[in-house]
């Protein structure tokens, strides 16, 4: 199985050395997070979660107002709604039981790229849930529950572009969303192979599709399933297809404050609960198969085998690194050799990937 492969490959190593896919999302939005109202740092104080929300009265829920569908504004300021926000709900739900506080005040704080991780960390957000993959990076400054969503990240593009992977990006324009991995990754390969794509990072994934849409780049490099949701709300979706060869399996998870692990219990035990309850098919035939606000599009995004097992065996590990780096080192093997079809390159990659994929 994917997702819990430890099994060591070269040409995963020599994709680590190549890149550093590390993933670490390095922010680049300098947009200020809305910080609505003021809120006492647990962090400062050393104060518990599952404490500070008894004593206030309220607990606080960092969202996002773009992450289509996971968490976005679809028409009422400062209402997030989404796949990831649902699963946030049903976490408030089992905090009320755990405090026996059934009439426990939601506040919403929203995030950005740039500001969750240190809202989070500082105690200003007690709980994330959008679109952040969880990684080694990231590990080393917040907790992340059991993982919700399996993505790869792609490229949207016109479908007469031309455009069928990463080898065909050389000398065009790339827009992605600043403070992701995908930013990261494209950066490191055009600098390590001179490609000479002209890189531009967008404040928010609205933002880069309306480059896209508008022709002011050629690709937009970001996570599959948000690229899907983009598609879905263009004025002709028939137009856009996402293609390329994933350069990174990855893993969304919710973020709280380390060090806390009785808040993470009851983050945990609420998401398996909604897995194996079956709830969760619901909740996902919900943003992902129906028409979802505020355009009433239907993404037709579905369920991947990997995401299957990872809710049939839930974790609150990073993202498996032994696919990832298998498939981007065949992209920059196909990059560095000027292969015309990166398909065939990464058919040599298949081997290796099954391998790492075995128990």
């Amino acid at each position: 199985m994917i997702l819990i492969s430890k099994k060591p490959i070269a040409l995963a190593t020599a994709a680590i050395m190549a890149l550093g896919l590390a993933g670490c999302n390095k922010a680049s939005d300098n947009k200020a997070a809305g910080t609505e109202g003021s809120q006492p740092a647990a962090a400062a104080t050393g104060e518990k979660t599952l404490d500070k929300i008894k004593k206030s009265g309220e607990i606080v829920l960092g969202y996002r107002d773009s992450s289509i569908p996971f968490s976005y504004i679809a028409g009422t300021p400062n209402q997030p709604v989404g796949y990831a926000h649902d699963l946030q709900l049903k976490i408030v739900d089992a905090v009320k039981k755990q405090l026996n506080m059934p009439d426990l005040k939601v506040r919403y704080n929203l995030v950005t790229s740039q500001t969750r991780i240190p809202l989070v960390q500082n105690g200003t957000v007690d709980l994330e849930c959008g679109s952040t993959t969880n990684n080694e990076e990231r590990q080393k400054q917040v907790a992340f529950s059991n993982g919700f969503f399996e993505i790869g990240t792609r490229l949207l593009t016109a479908k007469d572009s031309g455009i069928k992977d990463f080898a065909d990006l050389k000398g065009k324009t790339l827009v992605t969303t600043a403070g992701t991995t995908s930013e990261r990754f494209i950066k490191k390969l055009n600098d390590d192979k001179k490609m000479g794509i002209n890189i531009v990072s967008a404040k928010d994934h609205g933002e880069s599709f309306l480059m896209l849409e508008s022709g002011r780049a050629a690709a937009f490099m970001m996570d599959d399933v948000l690229l899907a949701g983009e598609k879905a709300k263009a004025k002709d979706a028939s137009k856009w297809v996402i293609v390329g060869t994933p350069q990174s399996y990855e893993i969304y998870g919710c973020m709280m404050r380390k060090g806390d692990s009785e808040f993470k219990k009851v983050v945990d035990d609420a998401l398996v609960a909604t897995y194996s309850s079956g709830e969760i098919n619901d909740i996902y035939k919900k943003w992902f198969m129906s028409p979802i606000p505020p355009k009433n599009i239907n993404m037709n995004f579905q369920m991947s085998d990997n995401l299957k097992d990872l809710l049939a065996n839930p974790h609150d590990g990073a993202q498996p690194k032994d696919v990832a780096n298998a498939t981007a080192s065949a992209t920059v093997n196909a990059v560095a050799t000027g292969a015309s079809n990166v398909a065939t390159a990464v058919a040599s990659a298949s081997n290796a990937i099954a391998s790492a994929a075995k128990p």
